[in-house]
């Protein structure tokens, strides 16, 4: 028993170092950056950091760990794990990793999985919001004012194209966004400026092993096809960012930063709040 649990603590040391040391550039400085500038954690916060299982979630965990360790601000940190209706090798794999990393999950149970199963169209989509819903009230009912996601900036810049080119609009992945459905409530994504390959360097370097989507939709959701193409259409973006960073290596900050310089005296129409305005108004 003693064993194991010194290669826990061992397991526990090595991967907060790694952030400490070797990652701390690619990792720990753009999720203080993004905390910093995007005021996303303030004083007497209590955060309800939502982890999924995944590389994304789990590593924000730990950087939630690091920058309270440094205590620039008072706040309270309620590690929540929601289970959808994970089969019993899932939730053992997630509750393997919170220990191997340090991490004190409180779980809660859903029904979102047996409840999606009988939806055809856009389950996916249905799980997302559902998912989030119940985070939402299990974090209010712990006492929590935010709740945090692991979006990373490579899923912001897919979010901006895809809007573009499947949706026909110009819309980002904001880094933290009012409730409306919980007053009082807000949703943070610290991890808005870590790029998923220093997610996987770091990942690997620990030797960890984390869950990918648990769903049976994912096999149909996000395969590849024999010719390469793909029915997600954020595999296909990705693809496309990647393909385009070959003969553009700046293609990726450019994209994130087409939303900080929109010049609206060049937009035909665009909505705020809701209301529709057009150029000709102020022609």
């Amino acid at each position: 028993m003693s064993e194991i649990t010194n290669d826990i603590e061992e397991r526990i040391k090595r991967a907060e170092k790694s952030i400490q040391k070797k990652y701390h550039k690619q990792l720990f400085a753009p999720f203080a950056k993004a905390c910093k500038i995007y005021k996303l954690i303030e004083e007497g916060d209590h955060i309800a950091v939502c982890i999924s299982g995944g590389k994304d979630s789990m590593l924000m965990a730990k950087l939630f760990q690091e920058i309270q360790r440094h205590r620039h601000v008072n706040f309270d940190l309620t590690f929540l794990v929601m289970d959808p209706g994970y089969v019993a090798e899932n939730r053992a794999l997630i509750e393997s990793n919170a220990k191997v990393l340090g991490i004190p999950i409180t779980i809660f149970e859903s029904t979102i999985f047996d409840t999606v199963d009988t939806i055809e169209k856009n389950p996916c989509y249905l799980c997302a919001r559902m998912r989030r819903g119940y985070l939402y009230s299990k974090a209010k009912e712990l006492g929590c004012n935010k709740i945090a996601l692991g979006h990373h900036f490579d899923d912001v810049i897919e979010t901006i194209l895809m809007s573009m080119l499947y949706g026909g609009q110009i819309q980002s992945m904001m880094p933290k966004l009012h409730s409306t459905n919980f007053e009082g409530m807000e949703l943070i994504r610290p991890m808005y400026l870590v790029r998923e390959e220093d997610i996987c360097a770091w990942r690997d370097y620990n030797e960890l092993r984390f869950l990918q989507c648990a769903c049976h939709f994912t096999e149909t959701c996000s395969t590849i096809n024999d010719d390469g193409s793909s029915t997600s259409k954020r595999l296909e973006t990705k693809k496309l960012i990647a393909e385009l960073k070959k003969t553009n290596p700046f293609v990726e900050t450019n994209i994130f930063r087409s939303v900080e310089n929109v010049h609206v005296d060049t937009i035909i129409e665009y909505k705020k709040n809701g209301v529709r305005h057009n150029f000709l108004d102020e022609y």
